[in-house]
């Protein structure tokens, strides 16, 4: 079945509410170029409300960086799924390899705070990737079955249908260094078996599958021609309006 294409761009812990301001209002005057494509942006928790607000008569999704899995409580620097649904904020990112990397996200924890999106009506966008040690260790297959099975674990076939996968390859991530088209696709293929083995075909054939791995201007197009590939994860090239939209622009 056909995929809409899906590019959300993460800004990471870059641009404040001034500089947001400059990037979105840059954005939303371009927004008009956007065809039959989902698009969000994913800014600081800071600039959220400003992001909403600017892009809010345009087809531009706002999501956030993470979530918790509690409704509330006594979880210092944490933000509820309710929080972000008060905001008017569409999706969440979940498990992203820095996450993983350096505040000690585990496969349980995006579990919960998968479920925790999904119960509030937010579109989860789940990170799964290797890092070059596993890569070359031949561990990839084995690295991400691992990680979609347990981040996407008591899901029952409709509520897996809303998620997209995000696959990163960590290797990937700002060092320049690029999967090619075909290694991608070979691990979202792989990704969409295994997603068939835990939901069925059919639900496995509506989940999106995004690339997460230094997609730029000029390499989106033919990341994304690949049969597999259903958008991307954009870090460092949705900074810059111009080299965001023209990622939109070739899907």
């Amino acid at each position: 079945m056909a995929r809409k294409i899906f590019i959300a761009g993460n800004w990471k812990m870059n641009k404040t509410v001034a500089e947001a301001a400059e990037l979105l209002a840059g954005l939303k005057a371009s927004a008009g170029r956007i065809g039959n494509v989902d698009v969000a942006v994913c800014p600081p928790y800071t600039t959220l409300a400003g992001a909403v607000a600017a892009l809010k008569d345009t087809p531009i999704m706002v999501g956030a960086q993470n979530v918790h899995w509690a409704a509330s409580g006594a979880y210092t620097g944490e933000v509820s799924a309710a929080m972000l649904k008060e905001l008017a904020v569409d999706c969440v990112i979940i498990g992203h390899s820095e996450r993983r990397q350096y505040f000690g996200e585990t496969d349980a924890t995006v579990n919960q705070r998968t479920k925790a999106a999904l119960a509030a009506g937010l579109l989860p966008i789940v990170c799964v990737g290797e890092t070059l040690a596993e890569r070359e260790a031949g561990k990839t297959e084995q690295v991400v079955k691992t990680q979609t099975e347990a981040g996407l674990a008591g899901l029952d076939p409709a509520q897996a249908a809303i998620v997209t996968i995000a696959y990163e390859p960590v290797w990937a991530i700002g060092t320049g260094k690029t999967a090619t088209p075909q290694m991608a696709q070979d691990v979202h293929a792989f990704l969409r078996g295994v997603l068939a083995g835990m939901f069925g075909a059919e639900t496995a054939g509506k989940i999106r599958i995004q690339y997460g791995g230094s997609m730029k201007p000029d390499n989106a197009a033919e990341l994304l021609a690949q049969p597999d590939i259903d958008g991307g994860l954009i870090g460092g090239a949705s900074l810059k309006a111009e080299d965001f939209l023209a990622i939109v622009t070739s899907a």
